[in-house]
């Protein structure tokens, strides 16, 4: 483990980065289930197609994440990017209409975008093409990307990632229905029975949050992965107590049989270039430079930030060994393209198993075998409410924001891309998007205050990109 991972030399040991592995782990385990559901309609488009999606999703997460681990000997664990899965069924619904074919052919078809995408992002990895866009984003703007992140998981926390449905609809969030409610009489009438679940869910989230906070000031370099259990524990005890429903019901009928059956019959090597073509070669190359782009930028944006708030940059503000973590990338969303999941990318979420203390590849190499072990315990990985992965998410978020002390707020030229993409990243969920904004910016700030020799070609060439982005592309 020493000779792989150089563990004394980045000041942590086995135990820690296991420990790492599996809070990463935890917190981003709802992607197994919830991939396949948004790439499928929730199970609507065949039973078959959803198990193939499940399969991949575990696969691909794991050879992703195990790339990471050995190429770039960095904490980073790799998933089908949210957001992009959505982009994902989207295009697989305007090919079926357009096309009039199956949801199914469709769905393999829209692979060869994410097929095109990463071996584009492998070629442009060898020849670090994609390197050198990290380092043309500006120091200031770089520095920002952290203390967004935070705020980008603290309305995740808070607002998005534990829903509520009831018979009065749904879904119903923490901070918008519950504390955002003018009374309790006010939620309890918009959420109908949901409410006793939302309280549930808040009491939760709060127990795992203070659980944490509590353990972290003491030292205890386990205290995510102790919140996040105290949090399940917590919650299934609420359901049995207060919900009268039983937390592990799911598992009398669940299966520990992986279907590859169904993923060789409808995912697996499925490329369907001949319906890919149809769509018109216009259409094709814009879709595919739409997923680069925000692909591209989601994961320059994850590795930066983790890896500031890590301490893994060095005086520059640039990463060692960031050229293997972008090919890892790469890698795995060939991986997912050839198994069947829209594109992989590196999870915001790796930013828990960093707190938790992981430094090397060991941590990464830890979540990875759990993704391959998924394909056979999901039922298990399933249930861990979404409650006790918020309360990892809003500890994480509120230490990220310490990177704004690095920020010069006496420079215009710094304060305001930053700004912009504190606010713009938790309200469009979209790093890339916020990069994207900040560069602009920064850009237009420059060019006209006489100072454009001091923007780089690269830059210039990026807020170009985004522009068309923005407000070109149909």
């Amino acid at each position: 483990m020493e000779k792989l991972f150089k563990l004394k030399e980045n000041g942590t040991t086995v135990r820690t980065e296991l420990l790492a592995g599996l809070t990463t782990f935890m917190t981003m385990a709802y992607i197994i289930a919830l991939n396949p559901n948004l790439l499928t309609g929730f199970g609507a488009n065949g039973q078959d197609l959803w198990n193939g999606v499940f399969m991949a999703t575990c696969l691909a997460s794991a050879l992703g994440t195990i790339c990471m681990a050995f190429f770039a000997n960095k904490p980073f664990a790799m998933a089908p990017g949210m957001g992009l899965n959505s982009f994902f069924a989207v295009v697989v619904g305007n090919i079926a209409a357009m096309t009039g074919l199956s949801y199914v052919v469709s769905f393999q078809a829209a692979l060869v975008i994410i097929f095109i995408e990463g071996i584009i992002f492998i070629i442009l990895s060898v020849l670090n093409v994609r390197e050198k866009i990290v380092e043309a984003i500006p120091a200031g703007v770089r520095m920002g990307i952290a203390p967004a992140i935070g705020l980008m998981l603290l309305n995740i926390g808070f607002g998005s990632n534990a829903g509520i449905y009831s018979e009065t609809g749904g879904p119903f969030f923490m901070m918008r229905d519950f504390f955002g409610a003018l009374t309790p009489k006010v939620a309890t009438t918009a959420m109908g029975s949901g409410y006793a679940a939302m309280v549930l869910t808040v009491v939760t989230t709060l127990v795992g949050l203070i659980v944490i906070i509590v353990l972290a000031q003491r030292g205890v370099k386990a205290a995510v992965l102790i919140g996040m259990l105290v949090a399940s524990v917590v919650y299934w005890a609420g359901q049995g107590i207060f919900l009268h429903t039983n937390p592990f019901e799911a598992l009398k009928t669940a299966s520990f049989i992986p279907p590859f059956k169904d993923m060789a019959a409808t995912t697996l090597f499925k490329l369907n270039f001949q319906t890919f073509f149809s769509i018109g070669i216009f259409t094709g190359i814009t879709l595919v430079i739409t997923f680069c782009m925000i692909d591209m930028f989601d994961t320059i944006g994850t590795l930066v930030g983790t890896a500031s708030r890590a301490g893994m940059l060095d005086k520059n503000g640039k990463m060692p060994q960031m050229k293997q973590a972008l090919l890892s990338d790469a890698i795995g969303t060939v991986a997912g393209a050839v198994s069947g999941t829209s594109t992989v990318t590196t999870f915001i979420e790796s930013a828990s198993g960093v707190e938790a203390g992981g430094r090397t590849g060991l941590t990464a190499l830890t979540t990875g075998v759990l993704f391959l072990l998924c394909i056979f315990i999901a039922p298990i990985a399933g249930l861990i409410p979404a409650a006790a992965t918020s309360s990892a998410l809003i500890y994480v978020g509120i230490l990220m924001l310490s990177g704004l002390k690095n920020i010069h707020f006496d420079d215009m030229y710094e304060t305001v891309p930053v700004a912009i993409m504190l606010i713009a990243m938790p309200i469009s969920g979209s790093i890339g998007h916020a990069i994207g904004l900040g560069l602009i910016f920064y850009t237009i700030m420059k060019v006209f205050a006489g100072k454009a020799k001091e923007v780089s070609v690269l830059t210039y060439v990026i807020s170009c990109l985004f522009l068309i982005k923005f407000f070109l592309v149909a």
